[in-house]
């Protein structure tokens, strides 16, 4: 019903606009599009990622859509988004402003993701990036991601002996989930209260996406949609019930106990010098907690999902990757070390695959422009947002041979992905990861996980397809871009 009473709002709404824009004269500089305004797209860009595609075929990589009465443009090609965000980074870094659910979600966007470009932002993204992110601070957590590996094979041992298969999902998110919840709070908990902070994320995600309607004249829609309103407010005060006990033991630990450093610990000691040095608030630091976990969870357990998916489905590239891991550290050997990554160029080669063909997100997270600009020769007016197509750049014809095909070997040597640079500073082939000044802090990080936990769980098992069920490659949307029916395989231990 709240539904419905939403569209016959925007219906109205857009046909007064359509009457409006059709007595303007249409500005010739912005890039092409629609003449009317899209009533729909408000929900979610995401759903009409063919629509967009139609009209990237019809007017080419810079396109402008109408959402009631502002232009959003879309852009479907490497050398568009290498202007932007490359060559115009500072300009088009900026993030639009959040509805007023988004800001309560992100303390008023004090957060990295959703921050506004400029010296707060920076703050915040330097403090994760110098004191979690740092290759020294990385290698203190290696004792951790052997523990999370450890819950992940036994995990899936125990699920095979019991099931006969394995329904590879579960076990992926929530062992990268204990490893990060390690890492944002600095101790081993329990598993009752790991699946609690699990299960509190899980509801931030779902009502996350369904906030958009508040985007349009907010002091209505509150009203319409005041159960989506509340239930929002609930979930934020559990969360909030939940994290802030776990902060404050962090913050009563005694200098000079042995602990591991946590990104809490950053956030409690971290200042703000433009808000005259003052220190995080305690819902500033539930927001950027609660980034952090969905940043480095579901993102990582999607990716390896796609990756043993389609090993599963070619396994020539799994026993051509058990080969090199056999070659590198041998069978006597329990586990591939981390060390051993850096010598393994066909496992690089199928993690890389798997972010090109299937990266997590479709889209990166809407950027803006702080000035009127100018990209591909087309007019960008100040503030509008900026949607970049990641999906049609990795699956570009003119880049990539038989771009929907899973096949590694592009990325080695001789291939068309061989030394490609994720992070587009020469050019942009692919951006899993995003570009320029917004991209993701954690890429390094989030690829040694990969090849990590890749390298490890073929090592350790056989991954084989299960006869009556096939491996389905189809996609589905959800916070991230999943496997429409998840991956459920065989496995069989090597040894």
């Amino acid at each position: 019903m709240e539904d419905w009473l939403f569209y016959l709002l925007i219906f109205a709404i857009s046909i007064f606009l359509i009457i409006l824009l059709s007595q303007r004269r249409k500005s010739p500089s912005l890039p092409p599009g629609p003449r009317s305004p899209v009533i729909s797209l408000i929900r979610s860009p995401f759903e009409f990622e063919s629509f967009i595609r139609a009209l990237f075929q019809k007017h080419g990589p810079v396109i402008s859509v109408k959402v009631l009465n502002r232009s959003a443009v879309f852009i479907g090609d490497g050398n568009a988004a290498y202007q932007a965000l490359i060559q115009q980074g500072a300009t088009f870094a900026d993030r639009p402003t959040s509805n007023p659910a988004g800001q309560i979600l992100t303390s008023g966007q004090r957060n990295i993701s959703s921050a506004k470009y400029g010296p707060v932002w920076r703050t915040l993204r330097r403090n994760l990036t110098a004191e979690i992110l740092h290759p020294s601070r990385v290698q203190m957590y290696a004792p951790a991601r052997k523990w999370m590996l450890s819950i992940l094979i036994n995990g899936l041992k125990a699920q095979m002996e019991k099931e006969g298969s394995v329904v590879a999902m579960e076990s992926f998110q929530f062992s990268m989930f204990c490893l990060l919840v390690f890492m944002c709070f600095g101790d081993k908990l329990d598993e009752a209260k790991i699946r609690e902070i699990e299960e509190i994320q899980k509801a931030v995600m779902l009502i996350f996406v369904k906030l958009q309607v508040f985007s349009i004249f907010p002091r209505i829609t509150k009203i319409l949609f005041w159960k989506r309103w509340n239930k929002m407010l609930s979930i934020r005060k559990r969360q909030a019930e939940i994290f802030l006990p776990l902060i404050k033991a962090r913050q009563e630990k005694k200098e000079g106990e042995d602990i591991i450093f946590s990104y809490v610990d950053s956030l409690l000691a971290l200042e703000i010098p433009e808000d005259g040095g003052r220190k995080l608030t305690e819902g500033e630091i539930v927001s950027l907690c609660s980034e952090f976990l969905t940043g480095g969870t579901d993102t990582t357990a999607t990716s390896l999902q796609w990756i043993m998916a389609n090993l599963v489905k070619q396994p020539d590239i799994q026993q051509k990757l058990w080969n090199e891991i056999e070659q590198v550290v041998g069978n006597d050997s329990d586990e591939v070390k981390e060390e051993d990554l850096q010598k393994m160029a066909y496992l690089k080669a199928v993690v890389l695959e798997g972010l090109r063909r299937h990266p997590p997100g479709h889209f990166v997270l809407p950027h803006t422009v702080s000035q009127d600009s100018e990209l591909n020769g087309y007019h960008i007016p100040k503030n509008a947002p900026i949607n970049v197509l990641v999906a049609n750049i990795g699956c570009d014809g003119s880049i990539w041979s038989d771009p929907l095909d899973y096949r590694p070997e592009r990325f080695m040597e001789g291939g068309e992905g061989e030394g490609v640079d994720l992070t587009g500073t020469k050019e942009i082939k692919m951006m899993p990861f995003g570009a320029g000044r917004r991209i993701c802090p954690g890429m390094a990080l989030a690829l040694m996980h990969l090849e990590y936990f890749v390298a490890n769980l073929v090592k350790e098992f056989e991954w084989k397809e299960i006869d009556e069920e096939k491996v389905d490659l189809a996609e589905k949307l959800e916070f991230t871009v999943i496997m429409k029916k998840p991956l459920r395989a065989r496995i069989v231990p090597r040894r």
